[in-house]
């Protein structure tokens, strides 16, 4: 088993104990220590994205999991954070996630679609977009994204 399976696979279930799932591990070169990145965010059933309150136990409870299993061996740097809202969406939990947000779409024909994602209805995205609701297969996109919306809340 690879490093960053290995890393993982401790990871996960630490995650797990403060609400968040685990999302993602990188690991790289950082001079004489790895940098370990992990990702975590909230299960596919709720909403929005995690706090800093879970983050934070997360990565005392990853870095717990790590240092007992002696996983990595030498030195490194762990960090731990959520993706960000700039992350591509790409997986069906991605979507889940980003209910009740615009988003904005690149299909695989070619065309654009942005609104608000209302729902994900098996492999079906349900979007609102313009006063009419559209339903765009997952596997019919090409990227996608969260749209950043800077208001003020008055």
């Amino acid at each position: 088993m690879d490093l960053t399976s290995r890393i993982a696979e401790l990871a996960a279930p630490a995650a797990r104990e403060a609400g968040l799932e685990l999302d993602s591990v990188t690991v790289t070169a950082a001079g004489k220590r790895s940098r370990v990145l992990v990702a975590v965010d909230l299960p596919e059933t709720e909403v929005g994205s995690a706090d800093l309150d879970a983050v934070a136990a997360a990565s005392r409870a990853i870095g717990a999991a790590l240092d007992e299993a002696n996983v990595p061996s030498t030195p490194y740097l762990l960090e731990v954070s959520t993706p960000g809202a700039d992350r591509p969406l790409t997986e069906r939990r991605h979507f889940m996630r980003a209910r009740t947000r615009k988003i904005a779409l690149t299909l695989a024909t070619g065309g654009k679609l942005a609104g608000v994602l209302e729902d994900v209805d098996g492999d079906v995205l349900v979007i609102a977009a313009e006063g009419v609701t559209e339903r765009v297969a997952i596997a019919d996109v090409a990227q996608a994204n969260v749209v950043v919306e800077l208001k003020r809340l008055d």
